[in-house]
């Protein structure tokens, strides 16, 4: 195996698969330099001479410009390398659209999924107890503790989502602790939820019904805590009464095109647009093939390769709605008094990224070569089939709860420093290499590094789609063997 990789022809770096002494002879591609310092793993390496200001190119693209002359053979990283953005941009739609691969086993797969009186389908057959307000956070977490004891044979599991809002928000804020909760009621995975509230607060029942809209009585049921002598032992007979309805349930095959997946990368390496990413894309591409549904998120890691994604929009409007998605964040960012560009994390410089640009261009290939077929604001539920945007931060916790309340099946989360971190759905944890693979075998689903071993995407490609099936029909994944699962809700205004 090579020690480094060349990934675009035009690009002036390599990327060291391994960590490269000084006076390494690196040779391919025409070029041929020796390392002038140590290379860090992950890191870049200047195949050429760069001059003062000079375009650093990977992935094919400009990934910031050169602060200092770099002599071939030298390490490229935060020292010398900054990044080109700035504040707002024109765009101007430029369709490149690809049809997806033919992949003709994948559209006759099924999974054993529950299709539920409404005709949705979810992947697991849990109890969820959605809070109206933080209020309540401790009171829901002894009920699932307690219910489960009593119950948790009879289903997938019983389980709390606590959040610190629904009370003492204002404007946007409160709005969109009402949809993301609302969201939750409704999701598929759950076969029964318990709605629990305190009484008194500002998302009280009579206030959250109007958003929460129509519910099956038998499925959805409700609690004020202030109502009631003891909330426990109130709560625990509803749990039991919706435990009996959901062990009604059972799983039945069901075609792949009804399958909604969430993509997500957090802890990113340099190897997340090599080995991850493109191979999360590959599946995306053939979930889309099949007519299942993607969805992309973590606006801010858009930034400097989101004229990528506004050209696989499927027509203007779409494109316009990309543009909007794109412009809007970055004016949170401006508000705020913050620049539009203040990404990567520690963690991912450590890793080998250096600029915003650089983890964009590898955040944006969990999308494939899909073609963008529609646009969600936060909070918005999915309504298209094929790769979808949405509207979410970067940040982890909020991003893969904004995924889940758009509707998806289950998270593919890629990483290459890992993290424990789950959804309410099952997150499926993608390692860039085989090292972390090896080291958080308690974290870690799948190992994308082997594609650095010899495998091809093709064939790993497949064999994940094959993995993922195996998920929607009850594999567990890592973050459900050891419980990790919670919520956050995007906040941006003031708290009374």
């Amino acid at each position: 195996m090579n020690s480094f990789l060349h990934i675009h022809p035009n690009d002036n770096v390599f990327v060291a698969l391994d960590t490269l002494p000084a006076g390494t002879r690196v040779q391919g591609d025409g070029y041929d330099v020796t390392a002038v310092e140590e290379i860090p793993k992950g890191h870049k390496i200047a195949v050429k001479d760069i001059a003062e200001g000079e375009n650093i190119i990977k992935y094919g693209f400009p990934i910031g410009h050169a602060t200092t002359a770099i002599p071939a053979g030298s390490w490229i990283h935060t020292h010398n390398l900054k990044t080109n953005l700035s504040g707002m941009l024109e765009y101007t739609y430029e369709p490149n659209l690809s049809e997806y691969p033919e992949f003709p086993e994948g559209k006759e797969a099924t999974f054993d999924g529950y299709v539920r009186k409404n005709g949705d389908v979810g992947i697991r057959n849990e109890i969820w107890i959605v809070n109206t307000v933080g209020c309540v956070n401790q009171s829901s977490e002894v009920l699932a503790r307690e219910a489960t004891k009593l119950y948790g044979d009879k289903v997938d599991g019983i389980y709390a989502f606590t959040h610190p809002f629904g009370c003492s928000q204002l404007g946007e804020d409160h709005k969109n602790t009402q949809q993301v909760l609302a969201d939750l009621v409704h999701h598929p995975n759950a076969g029964g939820v318990l709605v629990l509230s305190l009484g008194c607060e500002n998302n009280n029942l009579g206030e959250f019904t109007k958003v929460l809209g129509d519910v099956d009585p038998e499925r959805v049921r409700f609690l004020v805590t202030q109502d009631v002598e003891d909330e426990i032992e109130a709560g625990l007979k509803i749990l039991g009464e919706l435990v009996e309805y959901a062990s009604q349930c059972k799983r039945t095959p069901c075609p792949v095109s009804k399958l909604k997946v969430g993509l997500k990368c957090g802890g990113s390496d340099g190897f997340s647009g090599i080995t991850g990413n493109p191979l999360v894309g590959a599946f995306s591409d053939l979930l889309g093939a099949c007519g299942g549904t993607t969805v992309l998120t973590e606006v801010p890691e858009m930034f400097g390769a989101e004229t990528i994604l506004m050209n696989h929009c499927q027509d203007e409007e779409t494109f316009q709605k990309t543009v909007n998605l794109i412009n809007n964040f970055k004016d949170y960012y401006i508000r705020h008094n913050q620049v539009v560009y203040e990404n990567p994390s520690p963690g991912n410089k450590k890793g080998g990224i250096t600029t915003l640009e650089e983890k964009s261009l590898g955040c944006t290939q969990k999308g494939g070569r899909g073609v963008v077929r529609d646009v969600l604001t936060y909070g918005e539920r999915l309504k298209t089939s094929g790769l979808n945007l949405l509207q979410g931060p970067g940040n982890d916790i909020v991003a893969c709860t904004s995924l889940t309340s758009a509707g998806v099946h289950m998270i593919l989360f890629t990483t290459g420093r890992g993290t424990p971190l789950g959804a309410p759905v099952p997150t499926v944890k993608v390692a860039t290499n085989s090292a972390l693979a090896d080291h958080k075998a308690n974290w870690i689903d799948y190992n994308a590094g082997q594609l650095l071993e010899g495998k091809t995407m093709d064939e790993v490609s497949k064999d994940f789609f094959r993995y993922i099936l195996d998920v929607a029909s009850g594999k567990k994944t890592r973050n459900e063997i050891n419980g990790y699962r919670e919520i956050s809700i995007f906040k941006d205004g003031v708290v009374l």
